[in-house]
């Protein structure tokens, strides 16, 4: 007869190795799992008011929930994904044909500098000009090269785009009908104390919903902005450049000025000043103050992270998981804190873990 430590043991290896197992199962489709989770976790609320209103029939509530995610969200994206490759796409072959000359665009920037300016870049070891611009045009031809080959990429992945959709979609589904069930599951298989579950939990979601509701709206609006400014200035893939603005946005102290700031500086070089004053007072006045304004009324300050916290995490969570990295990084070290918070906090014995 087999001791019950050993049974013990024994079983806690095989939950470890099946769940090792069926997590590698599902990583080829994570993104579509991650979001599915996301999106429910969001429109939670608004299935509870609607399971409520339909006498809590659950399958006709969750479908109508997934039905207004898509109008509100995924067909909106999907159609600007659409236009945003096509706009990469004539904005790539206007380089090429050089109707877009970076190369040109620097020596005017050049030509336009102050005395001052130019020796202070030749101080540095900036004189040759020359040589600069080449380095700036080989530089624009190899970024372009990369966004077509992405393009190029989207189009040949179609298939595998379509079938994680169609699993987010079928998940997604599942996860608002039965997702107080499962969720309820979940805190009971963790062996934590009621109280830091709770927190835990608490934590995570509300995380969840600042990220997604919080930071995309923000940086969507200032994306908004900014393209429709770049628009009525007469600046070619105003679109493409909204986008990236919004994607920039996504990090606090640096965000969108990353874009509108260099094309501002380049305005007022080139003599084209009351565009480039235009845009620094939008930039300044409008496209800068959405975060101040739309944050704290969507997010609430008393959940947001730190911004040197949300940057590091945002980089780190995209460098090793793509897109997905700007929710899951910031959502994993929001539990960082909340881990070591509820660990530090002298209200809670220390060896008070299991529940």
């Amino acid at each position: 007869m087999y001791s019950q430590q050993l049974q013990q043991k024994t079983f806690l290896v095989l939950l470890i190795a099946v769940s090792i197992a069926f997590g590698w199962i599902l990583w080829p489709f994570y993104g579509a799992v991650f979001w599915a989770a996301v999106l429910a976790i969001l429109f939670m609320p608004f299935h509870r008011r609607v399971l409520a209103s339909l006498k809590q029939r659950r399958n006709s509530a969750a479908l109508l929930t997934l039905l207004v995610c898509l109008v509100i969200v995924i067909l909106p994206l999907s159609a600007i994904t659409s236009s945003l490759i096509q706009d990469g796409v004539a904005v790539y072959q206007r380089i090429r044909s050089g109707e877009i000359d970076f190369g040109a665009y620097f020596q005017q920037v050049v030509a336009a500098m102050p005395t001052w300016m130019s020796g202070a870049l030749r101080r540095f070891g900036l004189g040759d000009l020359s040589g600069l611009q080449e380095k700036l045009t080989a530089g624009a031809a190899e970024g372009t090269q990369m966004v077509a080959k992405q393009a190029v990429s989207i189009g040949q992945n179609t298939l595998d785009f379509v079938i994680s959709f169609g699993i987010m979609l079928y998940l997604l589904f599942f996860f608002l009908r039965d997702g107080t069930v499962l969720a309820a599951r979940i805190k009971q298989a963790i062996p934590l104390t009621a109280n830091h579950k709770q927190q835990l939990f608490s934590k995570f979601t509300t995380v969840i919903r600042a990220t997604v509701k919080g930071n995309i709206v923000v940086a969507a609006t200032q994306g908004a902005l900014g393209g429709i400014m770049f628009w009525f200035l007469g600046i070619q893939g105003a679109l493409l450049w909204g986008v990236v603005m919004a994607f920039l946005s996504l990090l606090p102290a640096v965000g969108a000025g990353l874009i509108w700031v260099p094309v501002s500086v380049y305005f007022l070089l080139t003599g084209a000043v009351w565009q480039g004053g235009a845009l620094i007072v939008f930039g300044v006045f409008v496209i800068g103050l959405v975060d101040n304004v739309l944050r704290p009324l969507l997010v609430g300050k008393d959940t947001k992270l730190p911004d040197y916290v949300v940057l590091i995490s945002t980089l780190g969570g995209m460098s090793l998981f793509g897109l997905n990295g700007f929710v899951i990084g910031p959502v994993i070290a929001a539990l960082f804190i909340a881990a070591w918070d509820l660990f530090s906090s002298p209200a809670v014995p220390k060896g008070d873990v299991a529940s």
